[in-house]
């Protein structure tokens, strides 16, 4: 939608135009009660909904929804997701989000997670695709104690692969920053400005694959898994994959021609690594 100050009369140079852009927040705390998982607090506002489907077992499934159907030039998104004491919260979107073209203005997404005492949270979002000359800076903080589990699981698409889309020119900055006792164990931090599909194709970046994910996984266990994880791990079908394990957590890079081959591997390994179905939508 344009907002104009005054109308243009055909004479006078255009005048700059307003752009309304969607504002959403979510913020939602769970708690373990009577060896189960209780919702404690929902916030919404604006485009960004959460929605908490039937499940069986302790844990609890919510998925995020953005009304806005998307993410465009100048829009701001944050969700902040808590599981407090004994909690098992698993959260992931019905969809892969899309980022739209931008005219100039970047879209911002925040993230912040905070995992209590003996509580477990799985961040497990479906991808991200970016159109061509989108514009998204995306962060994601996370605080934790020593004897808490979180996984992080974030996908990102480069391009609309129907369309043989390659991003000409666009930004993707993706920040990453998980503290465990107060002590920053994890600092990640992508940036891909201008045209990313040339940078893609370097070997040193890409080698031309345009999926790419990341999983990072916080737990007292974390790196004792290491050996078990790479013999998860397959890097055929057209998806490398490589885990390491460090300062208490583990960590596997994805990186893919297209995100079909992505999720082929991705999601058997996260089905046999997490000993737990996959998020009812991501199978919708």
């Amino acid at each position: 939608m344009y907002v104009s100050a005054w109308p243009f009369d055909g004479n006078s140079p255009p005048v700059s135009q307003e752009r309304q852009r969607a504002v959403g927040r979510v913020a939602f705390s769970a708690t373990g009660l009577g060896g189960r998982t209780r919702p404690m607090r929902i916030e919404e506002s604006g485009s960004m909904r959460i929605r908490l489907p039937k499940g069986e077992g302790r844990g609890l499934d919510a998925v995020l929804v953005n009304t806005a159907g998307g993410i465009a030039c100048g829009d701001r998104f944050s969700v902040a997701v808590e599981a407090r004491t004994g909690a098992a919260v698993t959260v992931a979107t019905p969809a892969a989000e899309k980022v739209y073209r931008s005219d100039g203005p970047i879209a911002e997404l925040s993230v912040d997670l905070t995992v209590e005492a003996g509580a477990r949270l799985d961040w497990l979002p479906q991808e991200t695709i970016l159109f061509d000359r989108a514009r998204l800076r995306r962060s994601l903080t996370a605080d934790m104690p020593e004897d808490a589990r979180l996984t992080v699981f974030e996908a990102v698409v480069f391009g609309r692969e129907a369309r043989a889309e390659h991003i000409t020119d666009g930004l993707f900055e993706d920040r990453w920053r998980i503290r465990r006792a107060g002590r920053l164990v994890y600092a990640d931090t992508l940036r891909l400005d201008g045209p990313i599909a040339d940078r893609l194709r370097k070997p040193s970046v890409g080698k031309g694959a345009r999926a790419f994910a990341t999983m990072v996984h916080v737990a007292p266990d974390a790196e004792a898994r290491l050996d078990e994880v790479r013999n998860h791990l397959s890097s055929s079908g057209g998806c490398e994959s490589a885990a390491g394990a460090w300062n208490g957590l583990l960590a596997v890079r994805f990186c893919a021609m297209t995100i079909e081959s992505l999720r082929k591997a991705a999601v058997p390994f996260l089905l046999a690594f997490r000993g737990a179905p996959m998020p009812r939508v991501w199978l919708s």
